[in-house]
C-alpha cells in the first residue's frame, strides 16, 4: 500500500525559533528570507537560513522561505537573486504571491502558492496547478466539503492552516491598513487596524454598538478536525505565527505533533513527512500560549461566537471563578496550581479586560486560592479568571530542547586488525561504519567486559542518535577500552550526520524546469480597490441582525474608529461582508 505523507508545518521568525520547531517535532518550517516575506519584522539572512536547512535535513524535514509580498518592477531582479540564494542554501521551496515571479529565470526550486493568492475555489487551485505550483495554501475560510471538492478536481498537494491568529479578511484582499496609514498587508507592513475597537452605526448615524472589537476574531484551533481534514485531502497542516516567540512554537508544535502521531499510528495509509521522535519535558497545552480564545472557524459551516469583541489581547487558559474579593485580595476557586508572579486577567462588569499579577498566592482547602495583588483590580464575585502567564510552566518550556532523536541499530564486530562499529537508521535506509586498528585483548572476566562494552556503546549522550539495539560479533570475549569505542562513535556521528543530510538533498531533488512562460495577471502593489476587505465573518450575523434570521433587509451599516468611517455592504446570497471605502 502506498502511504500518504502528512506534514506538520511550523512558523519561525528567526533561525533559533526554526531550530526549536524542528527539535520539537515539526516536519517543515516556513521562515522569511532577507526580503519580501510578508512580515517586515521577521527577516533572516541567507547564512542563518542555510544553518536551519542543514539541521532540518538531518531529520528529512523541510525549510520553506516566504517570498510572498507583491513586488514593484524594480524589485524583481533582487527577488530573483534571492531565489537563487535560497536554492543554493538548501531551501526546499519558496512560498510566493506575486505571479510576476513566474516570468523570471528562477532556479529549479518548488513554488508554493501562498494563501495571499486567495485560494478559495476549485478554479483557482486548478489554475495554480497548471502554472506549476507544487503546493497550494488554501484559504482559511473553507469548509470540509469545499476542501473535498477541491481535492476531487485537483492533484496538487494541499496545505491548510489549523492553528493561530485569523485575518478577518480574505488573505491578499485586505487593504484597510494601506488605506488608513499607507502600511500595506500585501507588502508585509500590516498595522492590524482590524484589532482596534470600532463603533457600529446604522445608515442614519445611530450608534448600535459602541467601542467593541468588531473585526477581531478568536484564534484558530482545528486540532479536533485533523483526521477529517486528512480524509478531505489536506496533507500539510500549518501553524500560524511568524512573529511568535520560541515558547509558543515549541508548545503548539508539540501539541499538533502528538495529535498527528496518534492518527498516523493507527492508519497504515499514513506516515510522517520526517523522522525522529521527541521527548517533551513540559505540560503541552495550547491554552497556555498566546490566544484570544479558540474557534474552528468555518470548517463545519457558519457559526456564531467566532469573534473576540471585548479584547484583541491574549486571555490564556481559563482557571476558575472569583468567590470573594476586595480591592487588594480575591479568592479563586480553581483546580489549577497558581504560583507567585502568575499573570491573571478577567473581563470586568463593563466587559473590559483587566490584567493583574498574583503577587502572593496562598493555597487553601477545597480548591480555593487566595491571591494578593498590590493594585486595585475591580474583580467581582463570579468573574471568570484566566491565566495568561504561568511562570513555572514558562520556565519549563524555555528550558525544553525537544530532545529529538533518530533511532539506530548497532553492530560491533572484530576485523583482522581491530574493530568495526556499524550504525543503521531505522527510519531510512542508511548505514555507515567506523573502523579502528588496535590490539585485541581477551577478556579475563567475559561477563563484566561485555557489560562494559554494551554500556559504553549504547551511550550517545546529547547527539541526535538513539541506539535501540546492539549486536556483538566476537570470536572470543574481548576487552575493549572505552576510548576505542568512543572514537568509533564520534566517527559514526560525523558520517551519519552527513549521510542523512545528503539523503535529504537526493530525495527532494527539485523538479521545476526553469522559468515558466505563462501569461499571468500583474497586480499593482499601490492599487487600492473600493472594497477594502472581503470577509466571511459578518457583523450582522454575529450580532443577531442577519437578514436570513430576522427577515429584514440587510441595509448597509458603518464602522467608525476616530476619524475613520467605513461602509459595510452585505452580499447575503454568498454570505459575504465587504468593508468599503467611503467616497463623497
Amino acid at each position: 500500500m502506498k502511504t500518504k505523507k502528512i506534514e506538520l508545518l511550523s512558523p519561525a521568525k528567526d533561525v533559533e525559533v526554526g531550530l526549536a520547531a524542528i527539535n520539537h517535532g515539526t516536519d517543515a518550517v516556513y521562515i522569511g528570507g532577507p526580503d519580501f516575506g510578508a512580515r517586515e519584522k521577521a527577516s533572516n539572512s541567507i547564512q542563518d537560513i542555510e544553518r536551519l536547512c542543514r539541521h532540518a535535513a538531518l531529520y528529512d524535514a523541510k525549510v520553506y522561505v516566504t517570498l510572498n509580498t507583491l513586488l514593484y518592477d524594480n524589485e524583481l531582479e533582487r527577488a530573483r537573486k534571492m531565489a537563487y540564494d535560497c536554492w543554493n542554501a538548501g531551501v526546499d521551496a519558496l512560498i510566493v504571491q506575486d505571479m510576476q515571479l513566474l516570468q523570471l529565470d528562477l532556479p529549479p526550486i518548488p513554488l508554493h502558492a501562498s494563501t495571499q493568492c486567495d485560494n478559495l475555489t476549485v478554479e483557482k487551485v486548478q489554475q495554480l496547478e497548471q502554472l506549476g505550483f507544487e503546493q497550494v495554501v488554501l484559504g482559511r475560510e473553507l469548509s470540509l466539503n469545499q476542501i473535498k471538492e477541491i481535492r476531487k478536481k485537483t492533484t496538487v498537494p494541499l496545505e491548510f492552516f489549523v492553528h493561530g491568529a485569523l485575518c478577518v479578511s480574505h488573505s491578499g484582499r485586505c487593504y484597510l491598513s494601506q488605506y488608513i496609514g499607507n502600511r500595506s498587508a500585501n507588502r508585509g507592513a500590516c498595522a492590524q487596524p482590524c484589532r482596534l475597537p470600532w463603533d457600529l452605526l446604522d445608515e442614519n448615524g445611530q450608534v448600535l454598538i459602541k467601542n467593541r472589537h468588531l473585526l477581531c476574531l478568536k484564534d484558530l484551533n482545528n486540532s479536533a478536525h485533523l483526521e477529517e481534514l486528512i480524509d478531505a485531502g489536506i496533507t500539510s497542516f500549518k501553524i500560524e505565527g511568524r512573529l511568535k516567540d520560541a515558547d509558543y512554537v515549541k508548545n503548539v508544535t508539540a501539541f499538533y505533533r502528538q495529535k498527528l502521531d496518534e492518527i498516523i499510528s493507527r492508519r497504515p495509509d499514513l506516515e510522517p513527512a520526517s523522522y525522529g521522535h521527541c521527548n517533551y519535558t513540559f505540560d503541552i497545552n495550547p491554552e497556555k500560549s498566546f490566544n484570544r480564545g479558540f474557534t474552528d472557524y468555518f470548517i463545519n459551516g457558519r457559526q456564531k461566537g467566532i469573534g473576540s469583541p471585548f479584547t484583541p489581547k491574549s486571555m490564556g487558559e481559563y482557571i476558575g471563578e472569583v468567590t470573594w474579593c476586595n480591592p487588594l485580595r480575591m479568592e479563586i476557586e480553581t483546580d489549577k496550581t497558581l504560583h507567585n508572579g502568575d499573570g491573571l486577567c478577567f473581563l470586568n462588569q463593563d466587559n473590559e479586560l483587566v490584567g493583574l499579577r498574583a503577587d502572593v498566592v496562598n493555597t487553601g482547602r477545597d480548591g480555593v486560592h487566595t491571591v494578593f495583588t498590590n493594585r486595585p483590580h475591580g474583580a467581582f464575585r463570579g468573574a471568570k479568571i484566566y491565566r495568561n502567564l504561568d511562570l513555572e510552566w514558562q520556565k519549563q518550556v524555555e528550558a525544553s530542547t525537544g530532545n529529538r532523536k533518530i533511532d539506530i541499530d548497532l553492530v560491533l564486530s572484530e576485523t583482522e586488525t581491530g574493530y568495526e562499529l556499524i550504525a543503521s537508521c531505522r527510519d531510512v535506509a542508511r548505514r555507515v561504519s567506523a573502523n579502528v586498528q588496535c590490539d585485541k585483548i581477551l577478556a579475563n572476566n567475559p561477563e563484566k567486559a561485555t557489560e562494559n562494552i554494551r554500556k559504553k556503546a549504547l551511550q550517545w549522550g546529547d547527539t541526535v542518535f538513539n541506539p535501540i539495539n546492539l549486536e556483538l560479533k566476537f570470536a572470543e570475549p574481548r576487552l575493549i577500552p572505552a576510548s576505542i569505542i568512543g572514537e568509533m562513535k564520534r566517527n559514526l556521528v560525523s558520517k551519519l550526520t552527513e549521510e542523512l543530510i545528503e539523503n535529504h538533498k537526493n530525495n527532494h531533488g527539485f523538479r521545476r524546469d526553469g522559468a515558466c512562460t505563462v501569461s499571468t495577471t500583474v497586480t499593482n502593489p499601490d492599487e487600492i480597490p473600493t472594497a477594502l476587505m472581503t470577509c466571511h465573518h459578518c457583523i450582522r450575523y454575529a450580532n443577531g441582525m442577519c437578514s436570513k434570521e430576522t427577515g429584514q433587509k440587510a441595509t448597509p451599516l458603518f464602522i467608525r474608529n476616530g476619524a475613520n468611517t467605513f461602509r459595510l455592504e452585505f452580499d447575503c446570497r454568498n454570505c459575504l461582508m465587504r468593508v468599503m471605502a467611503v467616497t463623497d
